[in-house]
């Protein structure tokens, strides 16, 4: 009988596909799997002729403060890790409750700029408490001497006009005439990668139809343009709102489809209320990590050298109650 050569399988990993609004997640419960991703592995998954496809993969961690019931990480198909997703979040609170991990309907997570508030409301649709805008340049982070409400901004041989906001992730948001001929394809990489924005951003293309109604196209920081970006409708309205174009409460509709967002003004949260979606559930088998380099298999004249082999330190693995994920991500970008 052959002896088989090649090393222990790695284990199946059990996901679930998720979108809301056409902005597509693949979500991996890490509290009662192992799991662990490069951001080459992210790339690959991602792509969706030879993975399985998403704009962004979300990741259910135990909590890491006492006041929360999870944590939330967000990693972008090109496998950086990023701040803050508005659409993932409403599939996060919905996966959570999908798969029995809390039976809460309002469900407090951590992310990498702070807690958020996920509340499960009628009609299967989630409402999301995004937070205080943050509009000072230094904070989004933006390269301004002072806050405005809006920026020129020179780009190749044109100067645009945009405002500046961050939602716990960078957003740049422009108003144009019509989001159906707005220029997203040249300009959004071109502002997603500018040097008034030093952490790139999100760059949203914003078409006021009446004050309680918009439509919005968004090109999204490391992920390009999506059906839909609910941290960008937020932005969206933050910036309407700040020029004196948006009432309170107001219906952004994106390619993808609506969301409903509140903002009362300075000081005060963002509100986001929309769908999130449950595609298919799916196993996978991730490949080995490489072997160390400098590292040999041990041959049988190596036996009598066991007790020479040095112990672990004392304590190695207990990281791994605190949190079974890790990807081994570049600086945060989307």
């Amino acid at each position: 009988m052959s002896q088989n050569r090649r090393g222990p399988r790695s284990p199946l990993i059990t996901f679930t596909k998720m979108h809301g609004l056409g902005n597509d997640f693949m979500v991996i419960d890490a509290i009662s799997q192992p799991f662990r991703l490069r951001p080459e592995m992210i790339r690959t998954l991602a792509d969706r002729h030879f993975g399985v496809g998403f704009d962004q993969l979300l990741v259910v961690e135990p909590p890491g403060q006492p006041d929360v019931d999870f944590r939330y990480r967000i990693f972008n198909s090109d496998g950086s890790e990023v701040e803050q997703c508005g659409n993932g979040a409403r599939c996060f609170a919905r996966f959570v409750r999908d798969r029995r991990l809390t039976n809460k309907k309002v469900i407090r997570v951590q992310t990498a700029k702070g807690v958020i508030e996920l509340r499960l409301v009628k009609d299967g649709l989630v409402a999301v408490d995004m937070g205080v805008p943050e509009l000072e340049p230094a904070a989004i982070p933006f390269v301004a001497d002072s806050r405005q409400h809006t920026y020129p901004v020179r780009v190749g041989e044109q100067t645009v006009t945009l405002s500046a906001v961050s939602m716990g992730n960078p957003h740049g948001v422009l108003l144009v005439d019509d989001v159906d001929t707005a220029p997203v394809a040249t300009l959004g990489p071109a502002l997603e990668s500018h040097t008034c924005f030093p952490a790139r951003a999100n760059i949203g293309f914003l078409q006021i139809v009446d004050r309680g109604h918009a439509r919005l196209r968004v090109f999204e920081r490391g992920s390009g343009e999506t059906l839909a970006c609910g941290s960008g409708a937020c932005a969206a309205v933050v910036a309407g709102r700040l020029r004196g174009l948006l009432d309170e409460r107001v219906e952004v509709r994106l390619p993808g489809g609506p969301l409903i967002i509140e903002w009362r003004g300075d000081g005060a949260p963002v509100m986001m209320e929309g769908p999130a979606t449950s595609v298919f559930e799916g196993q996978l088998r991730l490949p080995a990590e490489p072997a160390s380099r400098g590292r040999r298999q041990r041959r049988p004249a190596d036996n009598k050298r066991k007790s020479e082999t040095k112990r672990p330190p004392e304590g190695r693995g207990r990281s791994r109650q605190r949190s079974r994920v890790s990807a081994e991500a570049g600086p945060a970008r989307d």
